[in-house]
């Protein structure tokens, strides 16, 4: 069997470069550590709206059992007016994208 080897050129622009998918991701993850969502941040990334994101993550027992700091998770309830949820970005993307098919499955 013959075989061609053949070379080329292909220009990048000034402003791009080329990482491997594993560099890209681990930039990803390393973009998150200890970075903390607040309620808004969340509304973003998920694109719902705060009493969604309440009822379908974080007041089912199921999830909060998981996500409360006071079960150890990664989630600040607030407890008292004037407190704000806050949100360790790291965990709450794992959660998010471990929990997926649960959260958005039956939540019609």
């Amino acid at each position: 069997m013959q075989q061609l080897v053949a070379k080329i050129a292909i220009p990048i622009p000034e402003d791009q470069i080329l990482i491997s998918k594993v560099e890209l991701e681990e930039l990803k993850q390393q973009q998150l550590f200890g970075t903390y969502w607040s309620m808004k941040d969340l509304e973003q990334r998920i694109n719902r709206k705060q009493e969604w994101i309440k009822e379908h993550i974080l007041f089912p027992t199921k999830f909060r059992k998981i996500l409360d700091i006071e079960e150890g998770g990664f989630v600040f309830y607030p407890q008292k007016k004037g407190q704000t949820w806050s949100f360790h970005a790291r965990h709450m993307a794992k959660f998010l994208d471990d929990h997926f098919n649960q959260i958005f499955l039956n939540c019609n």
